[in-house]
């Protein structure tokens, strides 16, 4: 799993209930908090840190900030390959079983994610944004999982997740090529949702990941949860087995207080104020 110092994709996450922190590190370092409704943001090139702090609902008060950035800089940049050529073989496979862990909690969070890729993600920086739910990147970014130029495979889940994207003869051109692809046709082949040209800040698609997010904080927590579950869990098996995962996750909307709180504020004509209860 190979991932260049200059990678800036970042996993966009709200984290766990009732303001309970959770933090990860895969190749670049990445912390995460709880923040509101069913999804907040992060910006992590694989430098980066941030966290978002606010109680899992889609309240927000007034004067709260939503979300901290700081950058990781010089030996907290990310994965290092002169570093990896000094591991042992042992130490290589727990290096890369980690990483694989790390990653699958980021695909099991319930809650949405997105990944803003403002730069490079190459091998495990790839691997972490196909985790996630959405991926948004701008034009120039470069993505690819490049491990069989080392004489290595993917090993965080992307022989898996690749093709689960983008199809299984595309995945397959692409891991045995190396081949590496910029924002354009990353959205042409399906991998990426969104491409936007890059800004002077340099951070265009973490912004425009930001309106995605804020489009998903009005939602109820609850609901977004068990989607997502849903739709997880029904792409592994067949359409029979799916549709009663559906009803199954439906079932737990009924209860929820939520969902009354939806149906009042519908008929007041006013917002909901959804708990995630």
């Amino acid at each position: 799993m190979a991932v260049s110092a200059a990678t800036v994709s970042a996993a966009l996450s709200l984290l766990q209930r009732r303001g309970r922190l959770a933090s990860m590190a895969a190749a670049a370092t990445l912390s995460y908090s709880a923040a509101s409704s069913s999804l907040g943001s992060l910006r992590g090139p694989a430098r980066g840190c941030c966290s978002a702090v606010r109680g899992y609902s889609s309240e927000a008060k007034a004067g709260e900030e939503e979300l901290r950035v700081r950058y990781l800089d010089d030996e907290h940049k990310g994965a290092d390959l002169k570093e990896r050529a000094k591991m042992h073989s042992s130490e290589v496979s727990s290096f890369v079983s980690k990483a694989r862990a790390t990653i699958n909690d980021l695909a099991n969070l319930p809650v949405p994610t997105i990944a803003a890729i403002d730069g490079i993600a190459l091998g495990g920086g790839l691997e972490l944004a196909l985790a996630c739910d959405i991926r948004v990147a701008v034009t120039s970014a470069k993505m690819g999982l490049v491990e069989t130029k080392l004489a290595i495979i993917p090993g965080a889940g992307g022989t898996q997740r690749l093709p689960r994207t983008i199809g299984v003869s595309l995945a397959k051109e692409l891991i045995f090529s190396a081949r590496v692809v910029d924002g354009d046709e990353a959205k042409s082949i399906g991998l990426i949702s969104h491409v936007v040209e890059q800004n002077e800040e340099g951070d265009a698609a973490y912004r425009r990941a930001l309106v995605l997010a804020r489009e998903f904080l009005p939602q109820g927590p609850v609901a977004m949860r068990v989607a997502k579950l849903a739709i997880n869990q029904g792409m592994e098996v067949d359409m029979l087995t799916g549709l009663a995962i559906e009803e199954a996750c439906y079932a737990q909307t009924i209860p929820t207080k939520d969902r009354i709180e939806g149906l009042l504020a519908f008929k007041e004509k006013r917002p909901p104020r959804y708990k995630g209860e």
